[in-house]
């Protein structure tokens, strides 16, 4: 899609990702879920718009959109509940033919009448209309409009973190020797892999060129059960194939042929540490445009935290960090769950008690965190908020 000189539009919405994506827009508008309960609501909600209750204290009457603003904390400027987000979007939705994306420099209006709100992309009595300054532009929307996350926040753990079987580590290629013998590698250094005999790293059409380094799988156990759900990967860095595995003839000193083989060369670069001698090969994912619907899960969610990522000696995590939970893609979950995350209650002695009892303490609601990134068994997510530091055994929960 491209914006050109001197475009009147109607508004596209009130936020990113809206409820009425589905309801009368293209295929391109509906890569992210709607359910029909959500549809619902903000179908009901058009008619008359949100009581005033739901709405968020201090919620403005106008607001225009800046950059580094996100779909997550502008639901929260509107609404006490910002996952609820189809009693948001629903507020003006006749006035949405394409409710799919919001841009910086858009007002948004909020109406006040008999009880209830509805937002509003132009004041009362003039038209849904946004004008582009006259200037020639063709970049997509897409890339203008605003994410429902900070993206820096989030980007990197979408390559990171890998969750695998233990064997598949093993069976994917891996760095074998080093130019000059060293045993570190960084940035621009080259290093020599070897596949597996079955698939060996080639350059041909249709085979991967870009790959990530990863090491050491890390288990992930289950905080409730103790078991396995998976292996995290130790991201290391990247590495470009600049030759393939072969196999060279040589004369052997004897009048005969002798074969030698010769590993694959790779370039690597953006390491996050050096790289060394035994490290596996993946190929790098696609990069794609990403972006999240922030909803409550339609099912009941009771997941624990499984890891903090990235700190091994790290006994809390705190906001905008990331953690692994023991649900994944086969419990339902998907990129774009709120949850509500609780403390896990510690046991302490009474000590007003003579006889010293140990009690424990309730767990607390703690704040919200966002599924961005799922595996079949095990779903990270990001911190949104906390009131206190997050543990490994705390609790997640359906948001009300």
């Amino acid at each position: 899609m491209t914006a050109f000189t001197s475009v009147r539009r109607t508004a596209l919405g009130a936020l990113t990702v809206l409820a009425g994506a589905l309801l009368a827009v293209p295929v391109q508008a509906q890569n992210f879920p709607v359910s029909s309960g959500q549809r619902a609501t903000a179908q009901q909600v058009a008619e008359r718009g949100v009581p005033l209750s739901e709405l968020a204290p201090g919620a403005p009457d106008t607001y225009v959109v800046k950059r580094g603003d996100t779909l997550w904390g502008i639901s929260g400027m509107y609404l006490q509940r910002p996952w609820r987000w189809p009693e948001l979007w629903g507020m003006n939705l006749k006035a949405l033919p394409n409710p799919h994306l919001i841009f910086p420099g858009q007002t948004l209006y909020l109406e006040k009448d008999g009880g209830y709100a509805r937002l509003r992309t132009s004041a009362r009595g003039t038209p849904d209309t946004v004008r582009v300054s006259p200037r020639t532009r063709s970049d997509s929307l897409a890339d203008t409009a605003l994410p429902t996350l900070k993206p820096h926040l989030i980007e990197p753990f979408l390559v990171e973190p890998l969750v695998v079987d233990a064997e598949v580590l093993q069976r994917a290629p891996r760095i074998v020797a080093t130019v000059d013998e060293r045993v570190l590698m960084a940035d621009g250094d080259r290093a020599y892999a070897r596949g597996d005999a079955s698939s060996p790293l080639r350059v041909e059409p249709g085979t991967p060129r870009h790959y990530r380094v990863f090491r050491d799988a890390i288990a992930l156990k289950d905080p409730l059960t103790g078991e396995i759900l998976g292996y995290e990967a130790q991201y290391v860095g990247k590495a470009e194939l600049v030759r393939g595995e072969s196999v060279e003839e040589t004369a052997n000193g004897k009048g005969g042929i002798a074969y030698d083989y010769v590993p694959a060369t790779v370039e690597l670069s953006a390491t996050k540490e050096e790289v060394r001698a035994g490290d596996r090969l993946l190929p790098a994912p696609a990069r794609a445009f990403v972006s999240y619907t922030p909803r409550a899960p339609q099912m009941e969610v009771d997941a624990r935290v499984v890891s903090i990522y990235g700190g091994n000696s790290v006994s809390y995590a705190a906001q905008n960090q990331v953690i692994a939970i023991n649900r994944g893609t086969r419990d339902g979950m998907e990129a774009g769950q709120v949850l509500h995350i609780m403390t896990k209650g510690d046991l302490l002695k009474d000590t007003t008690d003579a006889a010293k009892t140990v009690i424990k303490l309730p767990s607390e609601r703690n704040g919200h965190v966002m599924v961005f990134r799922t595996f079949d068994r095990v779903s990270y997510a990001l911190i949104l908020e906390i009131r206190t530091g997050v543990r490994v055994g705390d609790r997640l929960v359906n948001p009300e």
